[in-house]
């Protein structure tokens, strides 16, 4: 039997745990057999981005934007316990947040309706699709502790160094044992380009 020709490069992004065992699978028994396609493949498993300092994230995704599509296994996003199970070098934050930085994505969800489970809503025949901008905010914050009272600033130096921004944004006062929140948004402008470094 004769294979299908795919004519584009797939991003292929391995992950962690049984989705490895069950894409690879998948790979052998549903997709290989018949289909001749080029597979980029990066492996996305937590030791791997470890060992890259989270590089092979940020490549999986720039070639996702070069090759138009991908395939992503589902990965884990360490807590203090995956930290001490696999000995990493720090608290990586979201591959999925990672990459979704990159390309500027959206989450979809979409509910899966079943006919013989009634709906909350009878009325509601069709489903509900929430599209929701899952990169930024908290897919990419940083935590920190203050522990004395003083000043919290942004800095801006642009690359030409002709531009320098210094603004206080915020006003750490005698610490009383509260806990302080401070949300900065950053909305590039439109046409701005992000760095690849980033």
């Amino acid at each position: 039997m004769s294979k299908i020709k795919v004519v584009h490069p797939i991003v292929e992004m391995d992950g962690d745990e049984q989705t490895r065992v069950i894409w690879k699978l998948i790979k052998e028994k549903l997709i290989l057999p018949y289909l001749d396609v080029d597979l980029k493949y990066y492996d996305l498993s937590i030791q791997e981005r470890d060992r890259t300092n989270d590089q092979v994230t940020k490549d999986s995704a720039y070639a996702t934007l070069k090759y138009g599509v991908a395939v992503k296994c589902a990965t884990i996003t360490p807590d203090e316990a995956r930290m001490k199970e696999f000995n990493l070098k720090e608290m990586w934050k979201s591959p999925n947040g990672t990459i979704r930085n990159i390309l500027g994505g959206t989450v979809f969800r979409e509910p899966i309706i079943i006919p013989k489970i009634p709906r909350l809503v009878p009325h509601w025949e069709k489903p509900i699709i929430i599209g929701r901008h899952a990169f930024g905010d908290q897919y990419r914050a940083t935590d920190i502790k203050i522990k004395k009272a003083g000043k919290l600033r942004l800095q801006f130096s642009s690359d030409d160094g002709k531009e320098n921004i210094d603004l206080k944004v915020y006003e750490f006062l005698k610490v009383v044992g509260s806990q302080w929140q401070c949300l900065i948004q950053m909305i590039p402008l439109k046409g701005s380009q992000r760095h690849p470094s980033n």
